[in-house]
């Protein structure tokens, strides 16, 4: 273990160490740290190998690998998500869901009548996405019977926590309307000020859980819509592979896959028909 002086100096990250780590990264959530990533991973790690009064990353490394280190696995996997977003990212996407959601809800009030429509936001990071598409859900459908559920997941419990408070500061609602600001959120007072809260009636539409993309989902995630955005620009193409057949298998016939607009299923053995840059139909 480290003495106290360690806390004062940066800690070598050995090359050895580097492929160690990025093999346990890979196995644990697809994320794929190649040799650029290095620097990143020190600098990501260190607040963690000091806090933990780890002497090396070579012992941080032992630690994280055994029972006793699970929950600190947890915490590095946090550390290296890279979970960059903002409400209506890739506004694109936000107009085709208006524009294909009244056809779902007149397939359940039709064949399907009863049936829920059910949207994965299949990373959703610090809560953006899933609250975006809660909102353009009320905003398209109003109140009709039409039963919604939205599932919200993420690898990091960090940003998960975050989301579920649903409170950002004004900077990160720069791209919100004044019409959809005055709607579904609360302006903060007091040590709040310069905060806003998404409202209970949307946060009550989400629920978030925590899970890896690189595990089998439930049958109970089975959707209309996935959003998997930005996540699999992280990933080497057998991974991204894996986990666009199993997104294929979740949803639900005549579902929509969106993905992120860097992101492209060109080149992947897969069975979704193309519908416009970065979506995709069952």
């Amino acid at each position: 273990m480290k003495t106290p002086e360690h806390n004062k100096t940066t800690m070598e990250l050995k090359e050895s160490d580097f492929q160690k780590i990025s093999r346990l990264v890979h196995e644990q959530c697809g994320i794929n740290l190649h040799d650029g990533k290095k620097e990143l991973v020190k600098a990501r790690l260190s607040k963690r190998l000091r806090e933990g009064n780890f002497a090396s990353f070579s012992d941080y490394y032992r630690h994280v690998t055994t029972d006793e280190g699970q929950d600190e696995l947890v915490m590095m996997i946090d550390s290296l998500s890279t979970n960059l977003t903002y409400f209506f990212r890739e506004f694109g996407h936000f107009k085709t869901l208006r524009s294909v959601l009244p056809e779902m809800a007149a397939a359940r009030n039709g064949d399907r009548k009863g049936a829920r429509l059910q949207i994965w936001s299949a990373a959703c990071s610090s809560g953006e996405e899933p609250y975006s598409l809660a909102i353009t859900l009320r905003e398209v459908l109003g109140n009709k019977p039409v039963p919604v559920s939205i599932l919200a997941t993420d690898i990091s419990t960090r940003v998960l926590d975050t989301a579920i408070r649903g409170i950002y500061p004004r900077e990160r609602m720069k791209d919100v309307s004044d019409q959809i600001l005055k709607t579904y959120f609360r302006y903060g007072s007091g040590k709040w000020t310069g905060f806003y809260q998404v409202k209970k009636e949307i946060r009550d539409m989400v629920r978030f859980l925590r899970f890896n993309l690189m595990d089998l989902p439930p049958a109970d995630f089975a959707s209309d819509v996935i959003f998997c955005r930005n996540v699999m620009i992280y990933f080497d193409k057998p991974t991204q592979e894996m986990l666009v057949n199993r997104l294929y298998r979740i949803l639900n016939k005549d579902g929509y896959c969106f993905v992120g607009h860097s992101e492209s299923l060109t080149g992947l053995a897969h069975p979704f028909n193309y519908v416009e840059p970065s979506v995709y139909r069952k």
